[in-house]
């Protein structure tokens, strides 16, 4: 995912990842990304409203939210949930493989829904607490319309519990404890199309918790033409992906392990619900790619990379990409050091030994495994240096040189 969210100060506007959006940054970050003045300008002051403070606890009567009580019956950003059964006075969210059962005025894991006389709400809609224009590649995506740029946003919450998140700040939050932008749907992609993105995407923390928002924004994203992109931990029940898959045009999923102990241990969730979705994903024919975090002592196993590749070319084929990402000590694994290169270089070799076509590594600036080469003939057909493309040479998704199909969504 993107650069650490840090918390904002107590005096300091919302924070846009790792700082706020002044004039000036979104200036820049326009320019940078190929967008005139006059359209930064514009989407500053027109479409991103004065970030919201978190509304101050109110007390109430029983049954209460763990804190911030009074906010489900306040907050402007809630909307009824999607997907939901009630069961007596408790209701009970589908959206993701948690199932929270939740009691009146209980919080659920993802801690943006509740339940309000008998229905589910969720607190993260329009209320994004992270906004930015990144490039596509650092989804990552590297077989999705390289060298565009992705209007990126993010709510608080996640319906996992990583030791290593590394946007723990807004993934660990509610949403009445960030500092958010009013940002609805429309306005969303008001603000794609004014920066000159050609794809929004739901990332940083995690978009399964603010399921609503994202396949609202998506549904109208769609009929302007825009791309949706959906970076995920790929926590989430079946019913509710296949609608997304209907909006959804790529996603990179975050498999974090191939060991239901780690997922136990590291990440509080569970290994099969993420496996059926790569499965659901490539039956709907929605482009994805798969990311693997290796985090030393946790998940460099070779035995166990082997088994989860092998599981990949048996149930998904050999074309989808497989990114090995470095660790680099965050949130509660401060303690241990950034994983080795030579650990991701022998990663990848398994994957390729295994018959994976497409396998890079993440976070290691200048890597020669950042580049894509053809796996018919093994000759350079796009060159990165970090999120920049130096060089394409794809000919109508083809290698220029054996003319061999690279799988892929190369054109808009």
């Amino acid at each position: 995912m993107g650069k650490d969210a840090k918390k904002p100060k107590k005096n300091e506007k919302a924070s846009i990842l790792e700082k706020p959006l002044t004039r000036r940054d979104f200036i820049k970050g326009a320019v940078v990304g190929g967008v005139g003045l006059a359209i930064g300008v514009y989407t500053l002051n027109k479409l991103l409203s004065t970030p919201q403070p978190a509304p101050r606890p109110q007390k109430q009567g029983s049954p209460k939210v763990e804190t911030g009580v009074g906010v489900e019956k306040l907050w402007r950003w809630s909307r009824e949930g999607y997907y939901q059964v009630k069961l007596g006075e408790n209701v009970q969210c589908q959206v993701c493989p948690n199932r929270c059962l939740l009691q009146p005025g209980q919080r659920s894991v993802c801690r943006v829904k509740t339940n309000l006389e008998g229905k589910i709400y969720t607190l993260a809609y329009g209320n994004p607490c992270a906004v930015h224009v990144d490039p596509v590649e650092k989804k990552p995506l590297f077989h999705f319309l390289p060298g565009t740029k992705a209007f990126s946003i993010a709510t608080a919450g996640c319906n996992f519990r990583c030791l290593n998140c590394q946007n723990w700040t807004i993934s660990q939050r509610r949403p009445e404890d960030t500092r958010n932008y009013d940002l609805m749907p429309e306005k969303v992609v008001e603000a794609a199309v004014s920066s000159g993105a050609i794809s929004i995407a739901y990332t940083y923390s995690e978009p399964v918790a603010f399921y609503e928002y994202m396949l609202d924004t998506s549904r109208i994203a769609k009929k302007r033409g825009i791309k949706n992109i959906w970076v995920t931990n790929g926590y989430i029940n079946k019913k509710p992906l296949l609608e997304l898959c209907k909006y959804i045009d790529a996603a990179n999923v975050d498999l974090k392990s191939f060991k239901e102990s780690i997922y136990n241990r590291l990440n509080a969730g569970r290994l099969q619900p993420v496996l059926d979705t790569l499965k659901t994903l490539r039956e709907a024919g929605t482009w994805f790619e798969v990311t693997n975090l290796v985090v030393p002592t946790w998940t460099d196993d070779l035995e166990m990379i082997a088994e989860m590749c092998e599981w990949l070319l048996k149930n998904l084929g050999p074309d989808y990409p497989l990114h090995f990402s470095r660790f680099h000590p965050h949130y509660k694994l401060t303690h241990l050091p950034p994983t080795p290169v030579d650990t991701l270089e022998k990663a990848m070799e398994t994957a390729k030994e295994t018959g994976i076509n497409y396998v890079y590594i993440g976070n290691v600036p200048g890597h020669r495994a950042q580049n894509t080469f053809c796996p018919a003939c093994n000759q350079l057909i796009i060159k990165r240096r970090g999120y920049r493309i130096i060089e394409n040479k794809l000919v109508d998704g083809r290698c220029p040189h054996c003319d061999n199909p690279i799988p892929g969504v190369w054109k808009p």
